[in-house]
């Protein structure tokens, strides 16, 4: 369990701690009852007089104090742009089998297979880029960070801006599509496939709920204050 706390007696620093979930005085309420995926760890716990070990403080070289050490987030955020893109892509392969497999063309159709038909064909040409720009767009963060890791100390605040701006966009892009592919799914597969034994509708839901705890429209923000002015993000520790 990562835990952080404001040091007082220190001025109001900033404490973080990797300790035991089993430790006495912390209290998890498991009261996280979503739409999606269960374990993304969204629900209450409680504090009271837990103990914590010296050699459990994360203090050297503290969190954000220096570029290397402000990678950890970027790290998080690109786990969280490749979750999105397995989600999607799972969607995607599940759509794709039933599409071969159990779709009927619409009567109006002049194909004789649903995969035979244009509309149907542009859907899954569309689903297609978006997945391959997003495969791209993470393929080329995740080389820039194992060059920025390589740096360590000697990494500068300038590339870890970049660094940022890579997985950022990877992110954002791939909540983008990976919506739209979990969503319009059914616009290739048919009323029969939102039977509930089929359970399509979980990757949009898990997508959903995983999206949401870090607002896109504040990554695009920092996109866009690259994009127009120049600006890199802050390291914070969401971005």
């Amino acid at each position: 369990l990562i835990a952080s706390a404001v040091d007082e007696r220190a001025g109001g620093k900033l404490l973080i701690a990797a300790i035991p979930s089993g430790r006495t005085g912390i209290t998890l309420h498991n009261d996280w009852s979503n739409i999606g995926q269960r374990q993304t760890d969204s629900g209450s716990a409680t504090f009271e007089r837990v103990r914590v070990e010296h050699t459990e403080l994360l203090l050297d070289p503290g969190p954000l104090s220096t570029p290397f050490a402000a990678l950890r987030p970027l790290i998080a955020q690109l786990h969280f742009a490749n979750l999105f893109l397995g989600i999607a892509e799972g969607a995607f392969d599940e759509a794709r089998q039933y599409s071969l497999k159990e779709s009927r063309p619409w009567f109006r159709s002049t194909a004789a297979r649903s995969a035979e038909d244009p509309y149907v064909l542009h859907h899954y040409g569309e689903f297609w880029v978006g997945l391959e720009s997003v495969r791209l767009l993470i393929a080329r963060a995740a080389r820039q960070l194992d060059s920025a890791w390589a740096k360590e100390q000697a990494l500068s605040a300038e590339e870890r801006g970049d660094l940022a701006l890579a997985i950022g966009t990877a992110k954002v892009a791939a909540t983008r599509h990976g919506l739209d592919i979990c969503n319009r799914l059914f616009e290739v597969t048919g009323a029969r496939a939102t039977h509930a034994s089929l359970r399509f509708d979980r990757h949009w839901r898990n997508l959903r709920t995983q999206t949401l705890h870090d607002p896109v429209d504040y990554r695009i923000h920092e996109l866009g204050e690259w994009a127009l002015c120049g600006k890199r993000p802050a390291p914070s520790f969401y971005s």
